[in-house]
């Protein structure tokens, strides 16, 4: 599965999802990890109320499981979940991101809490949802 993490450094966990300008993306399995790519966004992301900042966001990591930030706006959050990304909170911006990396491969080789589990299930689309998106093209 693919982990995404909002970083201005690529060390940490050190952006909010919004005003990120960076985004990395690990592939993860049970027997490691390795890094696939940095997103990379422009323009003005600190602006608030501008959703459509985030559209490019939400279709970059849209493969993706789940993505780690520092902050993220309520609708911004929503609209990930609708897509079946899970959004989690680091800790603190001092999280680096292979620490993480090194504790969800532990976790995958024991027993994932509900959250993970939930996350690890296959993406399902329904015809409404197709729609939507669809309309929003």
């Amino acid at each position: 599965m693919k982990i995404a993490f909002t970083t201005s450094d690529r060390v940490h966990i050190n952006a909010h999802f919004g005003w990120a300008k960076m985004i990395d993306v690990y592939e993860i399995s049970d027997e490691g990890y390795h890094f696939v790519e940095t997103l990379t966004f422009e323009g003005e992301l600190k602006e608030d109320g501008n959703e459509d900042k985030i559209t490019p966001k939400l279709e970059a990591i849209g493969d993706c499981t789940i993505v780690y930030v520092t902050a993220i706006g309520g609708s911004a959050a929503a609209r990930l979940i609708k897509k079946g990304v899970t959004p989690v909170k680091a800790r603190s911006e001092e999280e680096e991101i292979s620490e993480v990396l090194n504790k969800l491969v532990k976790t995958l080789k024991g027993n994932p809490p509900p959250w993970l589990r939930k996350a690890l299930q296959p993406k399902t689309t329904n015809f409404a949802d197709e729609i939507e998106d669809e309309a929003t093209v």
